[in-house]
Order: C-alpha cells, then sequence, then structure tokens
C-alpha cells in the first residue's frame, strides 16, 4: 500500500509538472473578457507579463503589458520615450493624459511626481474598470478620471482656459489613432491648453501612412520638435522654445535615479533628441 501511494503521489506530481510546463508554453492564459463599445476587451497573461488588447490575445500591437514580478518597471520602449518628456520639463505641476489603457504612464508619474495633478481622459467606461481592477490604477484627489472623447474634454478646457504644463497623447483603437486626434485643428486646441513652455508628447507609429502628414501637421502647429524613434515613434512639441542639448542634459542627468531603475537608459534616451524641422513641402497637413 505504501509503495502505491508513493507511486501515486509521483505520478500526480509529474502530472502536475507537465501541466505546468504545458500552460507556461501554450501561449497566453485569458484571464478576464468583457465586451465594450470599441471590441472585446481582454485582459491575459503571458511571459511574466499582464496586457490588456482588444479582440485577439495574439496581435502584435498590444494597449498595455505590465510585468508581474516588477509592476513599476515600463515595457514598452514607447512609455520609456514619454516618460522623457520630463527632460523638457521635470516639475509639470500639472498633466493631462488622453488614454487610460493599464494606466501606465499615469502610476509612474504619479510615482515620480506626488505633488502633480494627474488628469485622465479615456472614452471607454469598461477600459477604467480594467485598469482599476486588473493594473492597480487608483483615483484620488491628485489622480483624476474623465470618461469621455479627448478632443471634447481638450475642446472645453480650451475654450474655459485651462492649462496644463504636459499634455500626453496615447490614444489608440484597435487600427490606429483615432483620425479626430490628429488633425491641425485638434493640435490647435492642444497647444492652446498648454502653458507657457508647456509641453505636448504624443505616441504614434514609425511605420505609419501618416507619417510625413503627422510631421507636416505637428510642423504647422508647434513649429520645430523632437523626433524620437525606437519602435514607436514619440513626437514631442513645446509650447515655445525646445530646449537645447545643454538643458536636457542636465535634467537628465538629474532624473536619472528616478527613471534609471524603471529602465530608462540615460544615455541612450539621449540620444533618441533629435530635432524635426526638415519637414517635406509636399506632405499636406492633416486637417477635420
Amino acid at each position: 500500500m505504501l509503495r502505491l501511494a508513493i507511486r501515486t503521489v509521483l505520478v500526480l506530481l509529474i502530472a502536475g509538472s507537465a501541466l505546468l510546463l504545458l500552460r507556461g508554453n501554450g501561449g497566453p492564459q485569458l484571464i478576464h473578457s468583457e465586451d465594450s463599445q470599441f471590441g472585446k476587451l481582454l485582459v491575459f497573461e503571458e511571459n511574466g507579463e499582464r496586457c490588456m488588447n482588444f479582440n485577439s490575445m495574439h496581435d502584435v500591437g498590444r494597449q498595455t503589458c505590465m510585468s508581474l514580478e516588477h509592476p513599476g518597471q515600463l515595457v514598452f520602449s514607447y512609455t520609456r520615450m514619454m516618460m522623457t518628456a520630463l527632460y523638457i520639463n521635470p516639475k509639470p505641476r500639472n498633466i493631462l493624459i488622453v488614454g487610460l489603457g493599464g494606466a501606465t504612464l499615469q502610476k509612474t508619474l504619479a510615482a515620480l511626481l506626488p505633488d502633480t495633478v494627474i488628469d485622465t481622459v479615456e472614452i471607454d467606461p469598461a477600459v477604467g474598470k480594467v485598469a482599476a481592477r486588473y493594473f492597480g490604477y487608483q483615483q484620488g484627489p491628485r489622480q483624476r478620471l474623465y470618461l469621455e472623447d479627448g478632443r471634447a474634454y481638450i475642446e472645453r478646457a480650451h475654450r474655459e482656459g485651462l492649462q496644463y504644463d504636459m499634455v500626453m497623447l496615447d490614444a489608440f483603437d484597435v487600427d490606429y489613432i483615432p483620425e479626430h486626434l490628429m488633425t491641425l485643428e485638434f493640435l490647435q486646441h492642444v497647444r492652446g491648453i498648454l502653458a507657457p513652455g508647456g509641453v505636448a508628447v504624443a505616441n504614434t507609429f514609425t511605420e505609419s501612412q501618416l507619417y510625413a502628414r503627422e510631421s507636416a501637421t505637428y510642423a504647422a502647429v508647434f513649429g520645430a520638435f523632437f523626433n524620437l524613434q525606437t519602435g514607436n515613434r514619440v513626437i514631442m512639441a513645446v509650447n515655445g522654445e525646445l530646449p537645447g542639448r545643454d538643458e536636457l542634459a542636465r535634467n537628465a542627468a538629474a532624473l536619472d535615479a528616478s527613471l534609471g531603475p524603471l529602465g530608462v537608459d540615460l544615455k541612450e534616451a539621449l540620444g533618441l533628441f533629435s530635432r524635426r524641422e526638415d519637414i517635406a513641402d509636399d506632405a499636406p497637413v492633416l486637417r477635420d
């Protein structure tokens, strides 16, 4: 009986190990699914990360991923690039973010800047619920969420004279940036709510068919801008003059102790700050 019991335990242990191995190598594991007005919203885990996506767990372009072992680290290169907007303005008093996703930017900025008010506009209520339940997003007096269209919010803020030190544009649907968040008219409203010296930060695609037209549109509203590229392109424009290399380097050095542990390499990050001024004359701006 003893030998049989031991044999049974061994069989169960082997079977359990095999199951874990299969789970670890069998692709993403779905942990939540719900319908939203923009498609099915999925939360899943794979390779030590928890991710959010619309409609499919197998798309390359994911909305959000968070390391389960190190939740504070910045998994995506574009989030690391967007965080270096602090090289331009290290101490923004208030920040507006269009697009919530899994709240990577919101949580990181709140940890780095505990006195800064961070307003987020998210059009999909389901995303707000999922960010809170599965990605640790918490609202509060300095972390405020507005469930509406980002352009509608910005146009109203412009009419009411609200100003932000930083506006981050990180809104995507299942295909790309919604068209009404790319036009000359929209960006004029964005500049209109920026305080003097305020920074506009936009996550876009390096391989976008609209690359040249996006560049022309930002140039028409802001003039020269910083053009950072890795897998994505991040545009950084200023309501005023762009800072010089020395100022960027000083701010980067002062922030290195905070941003370095998040995965931002100072030397690499500074090397991405190229100025974009040579906009092709034949690229038409994007209009409503």
